[in-house]
Parts: structure tokens; sequence; C-alpha cells
């Protein structure tokens, strides 16, 4: 069990060109981590966004506070792995109540520092993530900001195409829609 503390400067994009964003990876020797089918059960919780990922690369409980707007944001963020087979998802599930479930496959890749996620989301589609992440106290907001807009502009991505809240909202969003 272990549990970290760090800063990210992050953004959410839709990605109509998932192929373009893996052709710059590959040309700026982004490092291939593998393609990871999640789970994110989001909890009902009274601060930021509590949520359970599983999949077959990363797990972890993950807590995050993060603005909701367009363009490079800050995330507060804490992450805890839990023990393989553990009963943590019965025991938020039945003292917290679940709010939302997303499923996506995320290939996940690193620069340095930088990591990225291209993901397609079960009934939202094609994304681009960039997280500029200090977990160590190497950079500051502005240093991990400027790398954002870096792999933003690389990316060519587009200021309609930014996204200002998490899946769970879009979701949410969806499903409100619908009723």
């Amino acid at each position: 069990m272990k549990e970290m503390n760090h800063l990210n400067i992050e953004i959410k994009a839709r990605c109509p060109n998932p192929e373009f964003v893996r052709e710059v990876l590959w040309q700026e020797n982004a490092i291939f981590k593998g393609i990871d089918h999640q789970t994110d059960t989001y909890f009902n919780c009274k601060y930021g966004r509590l949520k359970l990922r599983e999949g077959n690369i990363e797990n972890h409980l993950i807590h995050y506070d993060r603005e909701d707007i367009d363009g490079p944001k800050k995330s507060l963020v804490t992450l805890y792995r839990p023990e393989p087979q553990s009963n943590l998802k019965e025991i938020l599930t039945k003292s917290m109540g679940i709010f939302v479930i997303v499923k996506k496959k995320r290939e996940i890749y690193f620069i340095e520092n930088v990591k990225f996620h291209i993901d397609i989301v079960e009934n939202l589609g094609s994304f681009v993530e960039i997280e500029a992440i200090d977990s160590n106290g190497n950079f500051d907001s502005n240093q991990l900001k400027r790398q954002c807009e870096t792999y933003m502009e690389l990316f060519e991505i587009k200021n309609e195409d930014l996204i200002n809240c998490s899946y769970s909202d879009m979701l949410l969003s969806l499903t409100n829609n619908k009723s």
C-alpha cells in the first residue's frame, strides 16, 4: 500500500483523430506503457472527486480536486494503491454509495514527467488527456502549464475541443438529458 500526493496541470479534449496523436507521440519518442481497460467507480464525496480505478495496468483509489475550466487546469491528487483482492470497493460502496461508473479503453504514454492518455470512453467517444505531473517538487505550476500548452500545440488541439469537466460529469449530463 502506497500513498502519493502530487500536483498536476492537465487538459482533456475531444480527439477526432487519435491516430494523429499517436503519430506525434511516437515522433516525440514517448514511452508506451500499454492499453488499460479501466472501470472508474466514482463515490459520493463532499469535496472533490473520489474514484476507485480498476484496470489491468492502473489500480488506485484516487481523490482529486480540480478546477472545472477550459484549458490547462490545476489538480491536487492523492493516490492510494490498495492491496490486490482487497474489499475496498465494497467498503466504499456500502459507506458512501456509488455516484457513477465510467468504463474506458486507455492508451498510456509518458514523455519524462508528462503522461498522455488516448481514451475511448463508453457512451462518450474519443479523448486525449495531457497530465504534466510534479510528484517531488521539481516543477512549479507555470512550468507544468507550459508543458501542457506545448503538447496541446503539437496535437493541434482546438479550444472548442477542450473539456472542462470529468468523464463522470459528462456521463451524468448525458443521462440527465435522456430523462
